[in-house]
């Protein structure tokens, strides 16, 4: 493990953000279970507190700690994590009402970046929200990052520039695709073929 995720894996256990890198966009990493941490990512962003944030883990068995999902929710995980997609599933109540905005489902997201994948092998769950302030462009290198988030985080990993097209978020109970990204048309295809 570098000193860079050993550093950034730290500050998240302190309750700190930090940014890392997806094969989507940079992300803005907070430990997802400490409401005073999730509070810190809602205002480094200036998201609306009724706008939830998915969480991150390592794979697929990691979020099955988080969320209660259905046996098709599982298949599709196993299929399309990690990728850039965010699986929308009934949390556990381990989860804080603060991530979801009082919402019942959480996004799961398990990114397909070595450099996230080692952050998240070290500390998950994390938050899985993109790293800019709201209504700003994402940032696909760190050199594009908002000043307001490179001041609150207290360590920023960079992993070279990212793919730019943010993740596909689908709730896969109703079969409903809720942004389009990256992968939609694969999700679309598997929805198709896989009713139940």
């Amino acid at each position: 493990m570098t000193d860079d995720v050993a550093r950034a894996a730290a500050a998240v256990r302190d309750g700190d953000l930090v940014v890392y890198p997806t094969e989507t966009v940079y992300g803005l990493g907070a430990d997802a279970l400490s409401e005073p941490a999730i509070e810190r990512a809602f205002a480094a962003k200036r998201r609306d507190r009724d706008k939830p944030i998915s969480l991150a883990v390592p794979n697929v068995d990691a979020a099955l700690d988080y969320v209660r999902a259905t046996d098709r929710e599982v298949r599709f995980m196993r299929e399309f994590l990690p990728g850039p997609v965010t699986v929308v599933c009934e949390k556990r109540p381990v989860v804080p009402d603060a991530l979801t905005g009082g919402r019942e489902r959480v996004g799961v997201r398990v990114p397909d970046h070595e450099v996230a994948l080692a952050l998240l092998r070290e500390v998950a769950p994390i938050t899985a929200t993109s790293a800019n302030v709201s209504g700003r462009p994402s940032a696909t290198r760190t050199d594009d990052l908002d000043p307001e988030i490179r001041d609150a985080a207290a360590v920023v990993l960079d992993g070279g520039e990212t793919g730019g097209t943010g993740s596909t978020v689908v709730n896969v109970e109703t079969g409903e695709i809720l942004r389009r990204g990256a992968n939609a048309e694969e999700v679309e295809a598997w929805l198709a073929a896989n009713p139940e």
